[in-house]
């Protein structure tokens, strides 16, 4: 079993930073490929980034593409999103997950283990 924690959510004005960071504990995450998620109010989830086990490959929806930046510490067990040039759009429940694979996934059917979410609100 994988617990994961988020933090570092928050509100922001657009063209404005956060820093989400995932904790993990249980187990060590170099098993796991690890991405970021998000669900907007009255939307589906989707894919945000993903990074594999070894921090070596990182792949991004078009959406944030150029803007957020996956990285991750296999020493401390953690994750980050580091989210720049926020938009309204932006805003929405951001969620850790880790894969049930080494390799990045975009598809959040390849994700066993979930945190329980952190708020991004971005005000225009």
């Amino acid at each position: 079993q994988v617990q994961l924690v988020e933090s570092g959510g928050g509100l922001v004005q657009a063209g404005g930073s956060l820093r989400l960071s995932c904790q993990a504990s249980g187990r060590t995450l170099t098993n796991y490929a690890m991405g970021w998620f998000r669900q907007a109010p009255g939307k589906e989830r989707e894919f945000v980034a993903a990074i594999s086990w070894s921090g070596d490959s990182t792949t991004y929806a078009d959406s944030v593409k150029g803007r957020f930046t996956i990285s991750r510490d296999n020493a401390k067990n953690t994750i980050a999103l580091q989210m720049d040039s926020l938009e309204p759009e932006d805003t929405a429940v951001y969620y850790c997950a880790a894969a049930n694979s080494r390799y990045r996934r975009r598809n959040q059917d390849n994700y066993s283990y979930w945190g329980q979410g952190t708020q991004v609100t971005v005000s225009s």
